[in-house]
């Protein structure tokens, strides 16, 4: 058995053809990753660190699932997914074999490497980059790190998309951290938030590479390297032309890409962020069970990094969910509210909700402006909207739900706003991160975030407008139900 005692996490395990780099969270067979969820590397982690000793199904439940409470069934789909990775029982190699009655083993030979090497496998080279000291922990993320991960390294170029407030550059720096030791010159990462002119996007590149001007492709071209393109919706056209030549003419270049809405550059692939996750009601019964959430996780996190000697007792769930799910799961907001616990208590976070851009006032000082608060945030993507646009979210604002592009049209659509040019203004919104989009029995829905809504509501309101538009909203609702009955479920309701 390996000892715990001497495994830290730029350790590298290695058994048969495979090479388990626990810092990078990253089985490679040979030069390729394999494909792995994050609770699959998990159990993997107990087992090969305990190879050649039985790990009960207890234990593993409780080292992988911590906080939660889950069903057998879940540790065996993933031990599945395990076996079919490593092809067990194939050709004579059996890694990973289960004792009735006792639990799982992990049975192959299995060596530590003395130091980490790079995984292109190119002589030890201490990594370069730019990338800040992290201050705090990150929650709920390890999945979609994982999976960006195992991923940049093929797909080359990446780009990370989601609403202002969602995470973004905290996952993409945690991603530049764990792949320091796979890039051989390095990750670099290149904040484009602080300009806004789209002509300075090349000559700041230079500028943070420190390199001569002039030089920057030629100097690429040769390195093995990932750039971190961080905040680039404000610069789309010029930031998508940069990518595609830095493709083209630097092969061994990947790029990770944070955004409010996708390049559309060749060869990009997108991956959406999700919000943390909230606790359903169902939880609320017990603390464990709540605390097996992201969004509460942080909340609760933050909170006692606030103020001393916070704990979540049971009474309080009730009120950390509504906070929590009134926020939309996002990590900024949810970071601000939990930053006023010592003023206002958990009472009195949750009576204030209702004026969450009040609420949310004590920023990141270190940020620059347009990302210190989440109304910030929303002020800079709501600028930069076509007056078409920002006459179109503020009235959609008056739906409470979910709706279809009927709905829209029947509601917020006038002389000078005609219903022809409605769908491309809706795809334009949710593209930008205004709205989401919902799939469900071949119709396509929208949908606010709770924040944006307020805010939208809230410069509908200032515009005069916001009475005519839920009367309108109202009446759309009652003629569809005189029309069609329970036809208006299929058009409103979540």
């Amino acid at each position: 058995m390996i000892s715990l005692g001497y495994i830290n996490s730029d350790t590298v395990l290695r058994f048969g053809p495979y090479a388990f780099h626990l810092h990078q969270r990253l089985v490679l067979e040979g030069d390729q990753p394999l494909r792995l969820g994050g609770r699959a590397l998990d159990i993997l982690q107990v087992l090969v660190e305990h190879a050649g000793s039985v790990v009960s199904k207890d234990e593993l439940i409780a080292k992988v699932w911590p906080r939660s409470v889950v069903e057998e069934i879940n540790l065996r789909v993933h031990i599945a997914a395990l076996r079919r990775a490593f092809r067990d029982g194939e050709g004579g190699h059996c890694y990973i074999v289960n004792i009735p009655q006792r639990g799982y083993s992990f049975v192959a030979p299995v060596q530590q490497a003395s130091e980490l090497m790079p995984i292109s496998c190119a002589p030890a080279h201490k990594p370069q980059h730019n990338l800040p000291a992290r201050l705090t922990s990150i929650t709920g993320r390890d999945a979609v790190v994982g999976s960006l991960v195992r991923q940049l390294p093929i797909r080359r170029c990446m780009t990370l998309v989601g609403p202002c407030g969602i995470g973004k550059t905290t996952v993409a720096l945690r991603v530049g951290e764990l792949l320091l030791q796979h890039y051989r010159d390095g990750v670099w990462r290149v904040d484009l938030a602080m300009i806004d002119d789209p002509a300075q996007v090349e000559d700041h590149l230079t500028r943070t590479l420190a390199l001569e001007t002039g030089t920057t492709l030629d100097v690429l071209r040769q390195r093995h390297a990932l750039l971190i393109l961080d905040n680039c919706e404000h610069l789309l056209e010029r930031c998508r032309a940069l990518v595609e030549r830095l493709l083209d003419s630097a092969p061994r270049l990947s790029i990770l890409i944070t955004s409010r809405e996708p390049l559309l550059a060749t060869g990009e692939a997108l991956l959406a962020l999700p919000p943390l996750v909230v606790p359903p009601i169902s939880a609320l019964h017990s603390v464990d069970e709540v605390m097996g959430y992201s969004a509460a996780q942080l909340f609760v996190s933050r909170a006692r990094a606030r103020q001393q000697g916070f704990s979540l007792r049971e009474q309080d769930l009730r009120a950390v969910r509504e906070i929590c799910r009134r926020l939309d799961g996002l990590p900024l907001a949810i970071e601000l509210a939990a930053a006023q616990i010592d003023a206002l208590a958990l009472v009195g976070l949750q009576a204030q909700l209702d004026n969450c851009f009040q609420l949310l006032t004590q920023g990141r000082r270190t940020a620059v402006p347009r990302h210190q608060t989440l109304k910030a945030a929303l002020d800079w993507s709501y600028e930069r909207l076509s007056p078409v646009e920002q006459t179109v979210l503020q009235r959609l604002a008056v739906f409470k739900s979910a709706f279809t592009l009927d709905a829209a049209m029947g509601v917020v659509s006038c002389a000078t706003l005609l219903s022809a040019s409605l769908n491309k203004v809706l795809e334009s919104l949710a593209l930008k991160s205004l709205l989401s989009r919902e799939q469900a029995s071949g119709i396509t829905r929208y949908r606010f975030l709770n924040t944006t809504r307020s805010y939208a509501l809230e410069k509908l309101e200032h515009s005069g407008a916001l009475r005519t538009f839920e009367m309108r909203y109202a009446d759309y609702i009652s003629q569809s139900h005189r029309r069609s009955g329970r036809q208006v479920g299929l058009q409103l309701a979540e």
